[in-house]
């Protein structure tokens, strides 16, 4: 049986977390760092260490070997990291403490405190990059403040993957997150990114995606491709191509289906799963459905071209 990260985690959908007025204000880098480059001496160093979207087997080599030698693990679900030890044959001999968006603030100061005593720390999420919608920002900024050195295991992160898998443009995108909760703000960003020429990336909940998509449709233009990617490198990853309007229709479709089936088959009535939505961004959904169109007329006007420099643009369909 393959080792799949299953569900029935935490719900990671909290809203605008982690925004830049966020910033730890008790402590500055004035304070704490000697100079440009230099760290504060006898300093631990804070390590932010990505881990599997999905398969514990996608853990990087050295993933691996940290996760051995740590001392002191900062974990958003103690359960889950050590779930991953277990999958990957490896005896924590590290201290574990969580570290999750309820305690954060509180745990920060502490963590804080262990890494200016000389204490190296290895900082791990359920899934993906600390800090990218995850727990990690305000640690990561009160270390750097106090002159701490902070550095990263690089690997996985959904994001990425959905942009990479969704065939839409990606030389220029924007990240956004879980999308504001409250109607107002969230009609607002929405009408925002509407006229945003890059292609843009949110996480949203399984529960909300029909009435994410269903919005976006009405504030991006109905025909503006998207594509949702749900369960990234999972047993049961899917990924659905289609104007906003569509995958609207069809979100709307599994999450509105008959109470007492779900009940009868266990489901919840929503699209399952872990989501990450990639919608095209305003230049490139013209440029697309010009070239659909054939016109290269619209294609030729300079405002709508936002080519990278030495691409051409690729040939118009025959017909």
């Amino acid at each position: 049986m393959e080792d799949v990260i299953t569900e029935n985690w935490p719900d990671r959908t909290w809203p605008g977390r982690h925004a830049p007025d966020d910033t730890p204000d008790e402590v500055t880098a004035e304070d704490h760092q000697d100079g440009p480059g230099e760290f504060l001496a006898g300093g631990g160093v804070l390590t932010l260490a990505a881990v599997p979207i999905g398969r514990a087997e996608d853990a990087s080599a050295r993933l691996v070997a940290e996760l051995a030698r740590a001392t002191l693990i900062a974990a958003e679900d103690t359960r889950r990291v050590r779930w991953l030890a277990s999958s990957l044959n490896i005896e924590l001999k590290a201290r574990v403490v969580s570290y999750y968006d309820a305690v954060e603030a509180r745990r920060t100061a502490e963590l804080l405190g262990e890494l200016q005593a000389g204490q190296d720390i290895l900082l791990v999420t359920d899934a993906g990059t600390p800090g990218i919608s995850d727990p990690g920002y305000r640690l990561v900024t009160a270390a750097a403040a106090a002159g701490l050195r902070v550095t990263a295991l690089p690997g996985p992160s959904a994001v990425t993957t959905a942009l990479a898998v969704s065939g839409l443009p990606t030389d220029r995108f924007s990240f956004e997150g879980f999308p504001p909760r409250g109607p107002g703000q969230r009609a607002r960003r929405f009408a925002e990114l509407a006229e945003d020429r890059r292609t843009q990336v949110f996480f949203e909940s399984g529960r909300r995606l029909a009435v994410t998509l269903a919005e976006l449709a009405a504030s991006h233009g109905a025909d503006r491709p998207a594509v949702v990617c749900r369960e990234l490198t999972k047993t049961h990853e899917e990924i659905k191509r289609g104007p906003l309007a569509q995958l609207a229709a069809w979100a709307a479709e599994v999450s509105g289906a008959d109470p007492r089936e779900n009940k009868r088959k266990k489901v919840s009535g929503a699209v399952r799963g872990e989501i990450t939505l990639v919608v095209a961004g305003a230049a490139r959904a013209s440029r697309r459905l010009a070239r659909d169109r054939g016109d290269a007329g619209v294609l030729g006007l300079p405002g709508d071209l936002d080519v990278p420099a030495g691409h051409a643009l690729p040939p118009l369909p025959s017909r």
